[in-house]
């Protein structure tokens, strides 16, 4: 080394910043005469050691500061942790113990386990492999991509560690569900701790570093992120029907072939193996699946261990402004912002197609529309996935009772308002700034009603094939009933697209409005948010509920009218924001 521990190199001793051997990890040309391959980077042009030594003595206070911060947040969670978790699983487990029965449901939690399971990893790795499409496991602050990597270092150095933190946090809510599931399946079926953690915590802590390494490679290569992008749909369409097999087997239906494959597709399945190893319904080969996932996550984590530090500088600063964008959007509550930022980094396909043009100018405003959804092609797509629960929920419905009929069918609810809001985002996209519906010689309060054709026309198809479907797997023709709550649903959706500025005053202002209230703010808040779909749900989860359990006419028609009513209601709503959205760009 050419200067001491701590000490920086003079700009005379640092090597040409234009070969920039830290960014593609090759030495650098010593001479510019040299045309044959460059010089290797000696040793007198590496200040990776004097560099972070300079860093830790710097930024001790920062990270003592840091760790009182990280520790106390440690101490509530764990306080958390002990006051829901803990201490309901000792009583549980104490009166089982003692005498009390909770076998009931052991067969039921046995049958759905292997798809279930499989369902949660498969979800999981998506999950992973969509977050390094925009962010990864690998992004380290702006300070460093910015300034550090910039110097004459080592990168892996100073990316491994971030590596091995975004692998260790993802393994925190593994061990959690491993803590769950043992508790579970001792009082259910019954089976021992010890034996159920062990072999759940398998899968808890496997799967969560496989996702990890997953989501290194779509940050590493471009072309496992475009087949990211292109498989994202027919997985998501699996785990959905992974997770509809899940529930069939704990009502009785199971399809015992179909389960002995998926059991052994993958690290997804061998999880399910371990699962049911300690339990009376365990496989056959369930040693061999441990130790096939536990070889396979080793080999995976060593190789992305080598390669963490070969992710080019350009493209962890740009994660690494996006994050910040992101984090900054969350603090401030910009949940559209943060969304926004998101796809902006990570872009769907756009299809470059055409529609022909209208004669009649009614149709223009339906026409974009339709046309800007036929471009991105992702969003109906996942309408289309979240009309399958929302039919589903609905179908179970009748063979529920009590509060289960009416959660029922709030779920059912949720998720075609879920549905529809992917229809919606012409509308939102217009009222992020109402400068851009200067296009049409519409006012922006009748722009946006406009904009409910084509969602309204594409939801009530998508219910109508949803409930075809189901009829035809079986469901009553009650299910039938699911296209007439469409209107209200993308009336909601409307209000919420028209809400204007984030409020966040309502955050700080809750209490000091309603003395004695304590925390109000967040609950004001939360109301004005979620408006729209709040009063869809609240107002027609009761008359589609009864018509759904009862499937008489009278019911029918009153949850057709409530429906009429409150989509006639929330689109006079999304009108008069609207007006106000006008009003405020004026003043």
């Amino acid at each position: 080394m050419s200067g001491p521990a701590g000490t920086l190199p003079s700009t005379d001793d640092l090597p040409d910043p234009d070969s920039e051997p830290h960014a593609a990890g090759r030495p650098a040309a010593d001479t510019p005469e040299a045309d044959g391959p460059p010089a290797p980077w000696s040793a007198d042009d590496d200040w990776t050691d004097e560099t972070l030594a300079l860093l830790r003595e710097m930024r001790a206070p920062h990270r003592r500061g840091r760790a009182r911060q990280i520790g106390f947040a440690v101490y509530c969670a764990l306080l958390v942790l002990v006051v829901w978790g803990v201490t309901p699983s000792f009583g549980l487990l104490l009166q089982s113990s003692m005498g009390a029965d909770y076998t009931a449901h052991g067969r039921a939690i046995l049958a759905a386990l292997p798809s279930g399971v499989a369902a949660l990893s498969l979800a999981t790795l998506l999950l992973a492999a969509r977050d390094g499409l925009w962010r990864g496991p690998v992004v380290p602050p702006r300070a460093a991509t910015d300034w550090l990597l910039a110097h004459p270092l080592r990168p892996r150095r100073v990316l491994r560690p971030w590596f091995w933190l975004s692998a260790g946090l993802a393994t925190v809510p593994g061990v959690l569900a491993a803590a769950g599931a043992m508790v579970v399946l001792a009082l259910t079926v019954p089976a021992g701790l010890p034996a159920a953690f062990g072999w759940c915590l398998l899968g808890g802590v496997c799967v969560p570093l496989l996702a990890t390494c997953l989501g290194l490679a779509v940050e590493l290569d471009d072309r496992v992120a475009a087949a990211v992008r292109r498989l994202t749909p027919y997985v998501t369409v699996v785990v959905l029907l992974l997770t509809a097999q899940s529930v069939l087997a704990a009502r009785g239906q199971r399809i015992g072939w179909l389960e002995r494959g998926e059991l052994w597709s993958g690290p997804w399945g061998w999880a399910g193996l371990a699962a049911l190893a300690p339990t009376p319904a365990a496989r056959a080969g369930a040693w061999a699946a441990a130790g096939l996932l536990l070889a396979v996550t080793a080999v995976c984590v060593v190789l992305a261990d080598r390669a963490c530090g070969n992710v080019p500088v350009g493209r962890l600063r740009e994660r690494a402004r996006t994050a910040a964008g992101v984090l900054a959007a969350l603090r401030t509550v910009e949940l559209r912002a943060a969304r926004l930022a998101v796809s902006g980094s990570a872009p769907s396909a756009v299809m470059r197609l055409r529609l022909p043009a209208p004669r009649a100018p009614w149709l223009a405003v339906p026409w974009r529309d339709a046309l800007a959804l036929l471009r991105s092609p992702a969003r109906p797509g996942r309408a289309v996935l979240l009309t399958v629960p929302a039919v589903g929920c609905a179908a179970l419905v009748p063979s529920a009772t009590g509060l289960a009929r009416w959660g029922g069918t709030a779920l059912a609810l949720v998720f075609g308002y879920l549905a529809v809001a992917q229809l919606l985002e012409p509308a939102r996209i217009e009222t992020d700034d109402v400068r851009r519906a200067s296009w049409s010689p519409y006012p922006v309060a009748g722009l946006m009603l406009r904009h409910a054709v084509v969602p309204t026309v594409l939801g009530v198809l998508a219910g109508l094939a949803g409930a075809g479907a189901a009829v035809a797997a079986g469901a009553g023709a009650r299910v039938w009933l699911v296209p007439v709550a469409v209107p209200a649903l993308v009336g909601a959706g409307l209000v919420n697209a028209c809400r204007g500025f984030v409020r966040r005053d309502l955050m700080y202002g809750g209490a000091s409005r309603t003395p004695g209230s304590g925390g109000g703010g967040p609950v004001l808040f939360l109301a004005w948010y979620a408006a729209g779909p709040a009063v869809a749900v609240v107002v027609l989860a009761a008359p589609f509920g009864k018509a759904l359990a009862e499937g008489s006419g009278l019911s029918v028609l009153g949850a057709a009218a409530w429906s009429a009513v409150c989509a006639a209601v929330l689109l006079g709503w999304a009108r008069q924001r609207a007006g106000q959205l006008r009003a405020t760009a004026r003043s």
